[in-house]
């Protein structure tokens, strides 16, 4: 009698049962992938300071640990780190306020001086444009500037905004208080899955606690360099773009595009064609020395993505969260990328005992390696010298006994090699007399 699937089998292909199978596989993973996103689009407003919140802790939990390690009380740590963190916003935040103060007004001057040569460069060069039709240009291009601005209220955008401090300021402190309890009150829900889940977890936290921190680390010397190019070039207003490519630098490829494009606009209108050429040149060696030095060396393999993936995981960053979206995408998918395997993966088979792993960079099975055997065996007949000697281990030389051990060990009640002792003996055990040669043993 034929059943059910072998019948399906022969009126179906193989390959092309196999292909039904994988395709309603994907439409399962698309709907449960479409839902996610639709969920995290409309809880935007509590994930992306969730997500942000994540990436502070990574990035300030060291200060966190030093300060425990040195005995300072969780509470007490957890509230200076934050001041210190405070502290640094603060103070960067001032200094770009008071300089933008100083030097807006002269970036005004020189890019409206800037302006005045360039439209008379359209006009009297070889392109003899008329001020009508640049006039033209500038309007339109007003207009649609204006038409894809998103009409929102004041309120509303500083309602979310407060709000959405607020809570990140809240899981940041929380999870730098009670990370660890938190992680052990979480794995509680998986029961026998808890190893996986707990393995899956600290790989994840390790991958962007390297991002984050190697992307600090990197983004601060782009902005350092970038910073000191600017305001030797006398440019108004180099320490907000200094900032601004900093921040640009934790969205990869895009963020120093467009950090890098105001740069230039405001280096063209302030000093020039040439000196904005001057700095394109170097932006783009710096950018270069970044991703071919910096890059492998700080962050390592944290981020081992396709340049192509980083690109799409923007795309979908951006659409979801605009950009805040974009700058949590990347790390994200990199945890993602890292803590998939190893939920996936088997824990290592124990070996039997008595046994030792590979070594490194070796293959095939791991060698079986006994375990040396823990009796003694006598090497040397004690009939042949008269004296008695002491039992070694294998492929240890014999030794003769010395008397006044045996002596002593005898006192402390160890028995001896030599000559056992008789049950209810005691005092000194003498070694045995040795047997003539020719003397039938006793049956």
């Amino acid at each position: 009698m034929i059943s059910d699937g072998k019948r399906l089998t022969q009126l179906v292909p193989r390959t092309l049962l196999r292909l039904a199978v994988w395709s309603l596989c994907l439409i399962i993973t698309g709907w449960a992938v479409s839902y996610v996103a639709q969920g995290v689009a409309a809880l935007r407003i509590v994930a992306l300071p969730v997500a942000i919140a994540f990436l502070f802790t990574a990035l300030l939990f060291p200060i966190t640990r030093r300060l425990r390690a040195a005995g300072i009380r969780p509470i007490y740590a957890t509230w200076i780190t934050m001041l210190i963190a405070f502290a640094v916003l603060g103070g960067t935040g001032w200094i770009i306020g008071v300089r933008a103060n100083d030097e807006f007004p002269r970036l005004v001057s020189q890019v409206q001086e800037t302006a005045r040569e360039v439209q008379t460069w359209l006009q009297d060069g070889p392109l003899h444009l008329q001020p009508t039709q640049i006039n033209q240009w500038i309007d339109d291009l007003a207009a649609q500037i204006t038409q894809q601005q998103t009409v929102l209220t004041g309120a509303t955008v500083a309602l979310e905004v407060l709000a959405s401090i607020v809570l990140l300021l809240f899981v940041t402190f929380f999870l730098l208080k009670d990370g660890d309890r938190i992680w052990a009150w979480f794995l509680k829900a998986f029961g026998s899955a808890t190893p996986r889940v707990d393995r899956a977890g600290r790989a994840a936290w390790v991958t962007l606690s390297h991002y984050v921190q190697g992307t600090v680390a990197v983004a601060a010397v782009h902005g350092v360099i970038m910073g000191i190019v600017l305001a030797g070039m006398g440019v108004p207003l180099w320490a907000p773009l200094a900032v601004l490519i900093f921040l640009a630098s934790f969205i990869p490829i895009v963020g120093i595009f467009f950090a890098g494009g105001v740069a230039t606009l405001v280096t063209l209108g302030a000093q020039g064609p040439i000196y904005a050429l001057i700095f394109i040149g170097v932006l783009v060696v710096e950018q270069q020395l970044e991703n071919h030095v910096l890059q492998p060396l700080i962050v390592g393999r944290a981020l081992s993505f396709h340049p192509l993936a980083i690109i799409l995981v923007l795309a979908v960053g951006g659409i979801v969260g605009g950009i805040a979206g974009a700058a949590v995408a990347v790390p994200v998918a990199a945890v993602i990328y890292r803590a998939v395997p190893e939920l996936l993966r088997d824990p290592p088979v124990a070996l039997p005992p008595g046994t030792q792993p590979l070594p490194a960079g070796d293959s095939g099975a791991p060698p079986l390696t006994p375990v040396p055997p823990t009796d003694l065996v006598p090497q040397a007949d004690p009939a042949e010298s008269g004296r008695p000697t002491r039992p070694t281990r294998p492929g240890e030389a014999p030794e003769r006994a010395d008397p006044a051990e045996l002596a002593e060990l005898a006192e402390l009640g160890a028995p001896s090699s030599a000559a056992p002792a008789a049950p209810g003996a005691s005092g000194p055990v003498e070694a045995a007399p040795a047997t003539p040669p020719g003397t039938p043993e006793p049956r």
